[in-house]
């Protein structure tokens, strides 16, 4: 089934065809975290996005050839690391690794490469050198070389700017602006003493890269002149990816990217995060208050299609935990069908009619909300089934291979249940008690376990414990 995305350059779903010869490597650029502080739930809107992107990418067979670079050189990690009076490398190292931690808390797969941007300062001279040999920048009268946007007509063309209706600074030395500020562009930034002892030499003298050099020197690097996916926020299209686009054609003369993928905003309570709000939320402000990665990363996905803005709520947390919750006690039922199902050869029609549904959603544009409401049809007709005893164990199989296929792309998996030894020692005295009848002492102690934030169901198997 031929997978559609929509693209930003043509705002319309497309068909993705691969740069590859024979249709099966499928390259993906995305824009990595800048690690100055811990990233909130909005940066991770995006990156967990990404990942249903690339988990859809290899379930319709795609090899993934997925790059994502660490930003640690900029305006924000240089002052970052001077107020903190630790040497950029090892300010900005805490960083990254606390990106690592919540992504793998999220089940976010990690790109096959991982660069920081300081370990490719050669490439970006080389790249700067290149634009200047052709007239595309220039170096300025204060040692700082700027990409000359007059140079390159299709400016504006992922925005979809009106050049003269602009307001047209001369020239723009920060790392990120507003569109107001559009003008050409620092490429190298000439070092100043706020800069401390961040530097490296160059032709043009000691300074260090701008941010919108770093991606397409590193995606060249690693991906080639000409990519076939390039993700990121919404938030990057003006001016980061803008400017990627021309300072990477007007070095190579192609198309930089086939397919543009973006993620919009996510709002918090119908508002747009800030700090002044108090709304802007980290991965571990979540946890602290008492949900899962899991839960978060349900969240993060089911409230609104990736290209729309999702308004996160704590409501929305507690539907997530609900949501997964049904989810779980139906893959309980369906596991224990493996074993104990009725004996029949015939095949589950609902699971076989779910593959192909599920294909369709996901092939049209990662539509996650169709293949949810098509999960949850499905656990509607299997528990009918269950409750009336005639789910076979083949059908049952049927059923949790459904399940792993579309698992494969939500990368939800299971719930992580770690027991505390408090709790344990309880239902392990329950299970005495109970052994010897004493129904009493028993209820006594599921009481005592609730408390506690557990709840106690007595099966034919024993007991089934799960937080309440």
């Amino acid at each position: 089934m031929a997978l559609e995305l929509y693209n930003s350059m043509s705002r319309a779903v497309e068909p993705l065809v691969p740069l590859d010869p024979a249709g099966k490597r499928v390259s993906l650029y995305v824009c990595g975290p800048t690690i100055y502080n811990y990233g909130h739930i909005g940066n991770f809107r995006t990156y967990v996005a990404v990942d249903l992107l690339r988990r859809a990418l290899k379930h319709f067979g795609y090899q993934v050839d997925h790059v994502m670079q660490f930003t640690d050189v900029d305006d924000k990690t240089i002052r970052g690391s001077r107020e903190k009076n630790l040497p950029l490398k090892e300010f900005t190292s805490i960083y990254r690794q606390a990106f690592l931690e919540d992504a793998k808390t999220l089940n976010i797969e990690m790109a096959e490469r991982t660069p920081n941007a300081t370990d490719y300062i050669p490439e970006m001279v080389a790249l700067i050198g290149k634009l200047i040999e052709k007239k595309s920048a220039y170096v300025s009268d204060d040692g700082s070389v700027y990409f000359r946007i007059a140079s390159f007509p299709k400016y504006g063309c992922l925005c979809h700017l009106d050049m003269a209706n602009l307001i047209s600074g001369a020239r723009v030395n920060q790392d990120e602006y507003e569109k107001e500020g559009v003008g050409d562009f620092v490429l190298w930034k000439k070092w100043v003493a706020a800069d401390g002892d961040v530097g490296w030499d160059s032709p043009w003298g000691k300074g260090r890269p701008g941010w919108h050099i770093e991606c397409s020197a590193l995606s060249m690097k690693h991906l080639g002149e000409q990519i076939d996916i390039h993700g990121g926020g919404t938030d990057l299209r003006f001016p980061h990816h803008e400017n990627e686009i021309a300072q990477s054609e007007a070095a190579t003369g192609l198309t930089f990217v086939k397919h543009w993928f973006h993620v919009e905003h996510l709002l918090v309570d119908g508002q747009k995060m800030s700090k002044s709000q108090g709304n802007m939320y980290t991965v571990r402000d979540v946890l602290a208050k008492g949900y899962t990665g899991r839960e978060l990363r349900y969240a993060l996905l089911s409230g609104a299609a990736y290209a729309k803005n999702l308004n996160f709520t704590w409501q929305g947390m507690d539907d997530a935990k609900t949501a997964l919750t049904r989810i779980d006690e139906w893959r309980k039922r369906i596991k224990a069908a493996v074993t104990d199902g009725v004996s029949n050869a015939d095949s589950f029609a609902a699971a076989v009619a779910f593959r192909e549904q599920i294909d369709r959603a996901f092939s049209h544009d990662l539509n996650i909300n169709d293949a949810l409401g098509h999960l949850f049809q499905l656990i509607r007709e299997t528990n009918k089934t269950l409750d009336a005893g005639q789910l076979t164990a083949a059908q049952a199989s049927e059923v949790e291979a459904a399940w792993i296929a579309l698992d494969s792309v939500l990368g939800l998996g299971d719930a992580t249940v770690i027991i505390p030894a408090e709790v344990q020692a309880l239902l392990d005295q329950r299970a005495a008690v109970r052994k010897a009848k004493d129904f009493a002492k028993s209820d006594e102690l599921r009481k005592a376990i609730e408390t506690l934030g557990w709840k106690v169901k007595d099966t034919a198997k024993g007991q089934e414990l799960s937080p309440s």
